[in-house]
């Protein structure tokens, strides 16, 4: 049978490694969302020169009242294609940038726990041995002229 040879402290520096990197991941995805946001706004409109003031029509906040004729509707800024591509594009990838950081914190909860067992595992056999070990002491000690039998 093999044996494990797991070092606690060096699961614990992988894992500080991995948390750094996940981080950073963190920082450039906000980055990136940010940076979208930024050009999204800066792309401009499909309307030439954006002043041609009407404006598309979107929900209305809760408590605003409707203009006549808009039944639940208030004005937004008007967004151009560029714009609406960027927004398309985070869409789609929202929910893989999501399992990005569900599945590092899943890798980084079982490698702790699988640490932990092992580290159990470890406890319960020296607990093991040392029980056998006084069994074997007491059952000595009886044989032993003089004692308890």
């Amino acid at each position: 049978m093999t044996s494990w040879d797991i070092k606690p402290q060096g699961v614990q520096g992988q894992l500080k490694t991995v948390g750094t990197h996940a981080g950073e991941l963190e920082k450039a995805l906000n980055a990136l969302i940010t940076a979208m946001s930024e050009a999204a706004q800066a792309a401009g409109t499909a309307v030439p020169g954006s002043a041609s003031g009407m404006t598309p029509q979107g929900p209305l906040a809760p408590g605003a009242a409707p203009a006549p004729g808009q039944a639940f509707l208030a004005s937004q800024k008007a967004m151009g294609p560029v714009a609406a591509a960027l927004g398309e594009y985070l869409s789609k990838r929202k929910p893989e940038f999501k399992s990005m950081a569900e599945r590092i914190e899943a890798c980084i909860l079982g490698a702790v726990k699988a640490t932990n067992e092992y580290l159990e595992g470890d406890l319960d056999q020296a607990k093991a041995a040392q029980d056998a070990a006084r069994a074997v002491n007491l059952e000595v000690l009886r044989e032993q002229p003089g004692g308890k039998k």
